[in-house]
């Protein structure tokens, strides 16, 4: 299918597309959506109406949110991809101080498939700035992540300048321990794929923890796997040199 862009539920025009391509600060969420419907829309509603308070000052509402993603679906039930984006025109690196509510970008493309494994991890010393958000600065991540490959791995692991594990550059990592879900304790973005393995755990009779993982720390660990809103899980062969098990 043809990508579709609508800005604040219209179709968007040059003009209007003109004034997001030149907006750096901003912040966004993507999602799969299948039948209608999205795994874990109430987390993705959530972390756009606290990203916007917190860049902007000013949040849309859960409706307004709601209608502009089913502007842009159109009523359309296949599979698809959903990223939904928030900027405000009027702050520029010469106008910083403007606040106000954020316009709604959402783009609509064919669904993203799921990440393939097994994985060979480098680890990598780098952190996102303010990790916590899912902003769009992303030269650093898609820097690091070309490091590794041309490295000879598959992707890279983000280690902080505290020297813990955070997380690589779309997506969170778990560890296997025993019956138990281990997640790295560091500066990182709360996914939204992770937050939906931790609502499904019980039910698979496994538990969970977080705690600091250093890269000595690694070696202590026989499985583990990455996710994000469209990869459930996808397994680990190996962090640097410690290759990891089925």
């Amino acid at each position: 299918m043809t990508d579709t862009l609508h800005i604040d539920g219209e179709p968007a025009t040059v003009e209007t597309l003109a004034e997001a391509l030149a907006s750096s600060y901003a912040a966004f969420t993507s999602m799969q959506v299948e039948g209608g419907g999205v795994r874990g829309l109430d987390l993705h509603i959530d972390r756009l109406k606290d990203s916007a308070n917190e860049l902007f000052g000013v949040a849309p509402s859960e409706q307004k949110l709601l209608d502009r993603m089913r502007a842009a679906v159109g009523g359309r039930t296949e599979r698809l991809s959903l990223r939904v984006q928030l900027y405000l025109p009027a702050i520029t690196p010469r106008r910083t101080f403007a606040k106000g509510e954020p316009r709604v970008l959402v783009k609509v493309s064919d669904p993203h498939p799921p990440l393939r494994g097994p994985l060979r991890l480098q680890t990598r010393d780098y952190a996102r700035e303010t990790p916590h958000l899912k902003h769009v600065a992303t030269y650093g991540t898609i820097r690091v992540s070309r490091m590794a490959q041309q490295a000879g791995f598959d992707d890279a692991l983000f280690v902080g300048p505290d020297g813990l594990i955070s997380e690589g550059p779309i997506w969170n990592i778990g560890f296997v321990e025993n019956q138990r879900i281990v997640w790295p304790k560091a500066p990182k973005l709360a996914g939204v794929g992770q937050a939906l393995i931790e609502r499904g755990l019980e039910m698979v009779g496994l538990d969970s923890e977080t705690r600091p993982i250093s890269r000595a720390d690694i070696a202590r660990f026989v499985r583990a796997f990455i996710c994000n809103t469209a990869t459930p899980a996808c397994p680990i062969q190996s962090i640097d040199s410690h290759e990891m098990g089925d």
